[in-house]
């Protein structure tokens, strides 16, 4: 019989940087995907309707997988440290207005976002992803570099390059509607 050799068969304990930044990125995904719905919900433009439908397919995917490696692991997908203890920066940000980590948007945000429409929401929206995905992606280049095992380590890294590679694209797109990140 073939056993697995190396980290595959690791089992991660509750404060590895594997467990922190599974459960830290499912918060984060999750703010991303409802960011993507209001906004669909917000315009007609088929270029950020597509990019929130892809983010919403990407983020909601990644997330089911991170929450389902917790489940695998038999650890809790909450815990009751600050996010991001995990990087050391634990008390390094103080939550305010549902704005947990780096890179969230605080609720006020969100409900701006919700009361907008057309290219105001467009701007908005492209505006608070890329800030989100800037935290986003300090999470996982600090993952990719110090996760135990392997599937962390290259999800992590996966996310970093696709992240960075919408922040480009929303870039262009914000300079399209003459605004700016």
């Amino acid at each position: 019989m073939f056993w697995p050799s190396g980290d595959a068969t690791a089992t991660p304990g509750r404060d590895s940087v594997d467990a922190g930044f599974s459960r830290d990125m499912a918060v984060h995904h999750q703010q991303a995907v409802e960011l993507s719905f209001i906004v669909r919900d917000r315009t007609d433009d088929e270029d950020v309707r597509r990019l929130a439908y892809d983010v919403i397919n990407t983020q909601a995917n990644q997330r089911g997988m991170l929450l389902g490696w917790l489940d695998g692991w038999d650890l809790p997908t909450y815990s009751q440290d600050p996010p991001m203890t995990w990087m050391g920066h634990g008390s390094m940000y103080e939550a305010h207005d549902g704005s947990l980590m780096p890179g969230m948007a605080t609720n006020t945000q969100l409900d701006q976002l919700r009361e907008t429409s057309g290219e105001q929401a467009e701007i908005l929206y492209l505006q608070l992803l890329t800030v989100h995905h800037k935290g986003g992606v300090d999470m996982s280049e600090a993952a990719a570099s110090n996760a135990e095992t392997e599937q962390v380590r290259r999800l992590a890294k996966g996310m970093v390059e696709g992240q960075r590679s919408e922040m480009d694209l929303m870039a262009d797109m914000l300079k399209e509607r003459g605004a700016t990140a």
